[in-house]
């Protein structure tokens, strides 16, 4: 009789557990995604980004978003800014090939979602709050960084013309 009872108590864990991860949602990252940025003398977009898109409305401490931004898919639309963006005087993408995010907590807002974790450029990592909206299978962002803060180019010669405050306007569709 006690082995009957831990069979099934076995089996109702098993079966518990197994809802429990079908609940938890796993999207795909699509390819039309866009990571656009935006400042004074700099403009552009990433254009690769990988990640890990684990997203329940109803769930959301269960819920987390990373992300990995390879720096040497910058572009600029200027060949020179592209390569002068990923030499060691701004992101140094020999040393430091991607930006990354990782989700440390996920709260529903009336506008949204809150979106908190930890944002690492040029090997600096700080934690970061934007506002996230998702609807019809995509989510966006706008929030602005601060380069300085990261360590992304100084405020000497012609690195003082960009604009301290980068604007990041991020879509990412993605499917299940």
């Amino acid at each position: 009789m006690k082995n009957l009872n831990t069979l099934i108590l076995a089996g109702a864990v098993m079966l518990f557990s197994a809802f429990t991860i079908s609940n938890s949602i796993n999207w795909k990252i699509q390819e039309s995604h866009s990571i656009k940025f935006a400042g004074t003398d700099a403009e552009g977009i990433f254009k690769t980004l990988n990640g890990e898109v684990i997203f329940d409305e109803a769930d959301l401490a269960a819920s987390s978003l990373n992300f990995k931004i390879d720096v040497n898919s910058i572009n600029t639309g200027n060949g020179m800014q592209n390569k002068h963006a990923v030499s060691s005087k701004w992101f140094d993408a020999e040393t430091y090939p991607t930006i990354n995010f990782q989700s440390t907590k996920i709260t529903k807002g009336a506008e949204g979602y809150s979106v908190t974790g930890d944002l690492e450029i040029h090997g600096v990592k700080k934690v970061v709050t934007m506002p996230v909206s998702f609807a019809d299978n995509t989510f966006t962002t706008k929030f602005s960084v601060n380069r300085l803060d990261y360590g992304v180019g100084t405020m000497k010669g012609m690195s003082k013309k960009v604009s301290n405050e980068i604007k990041l306007d991020v879509t990412i569709p993605v499917s299940k």
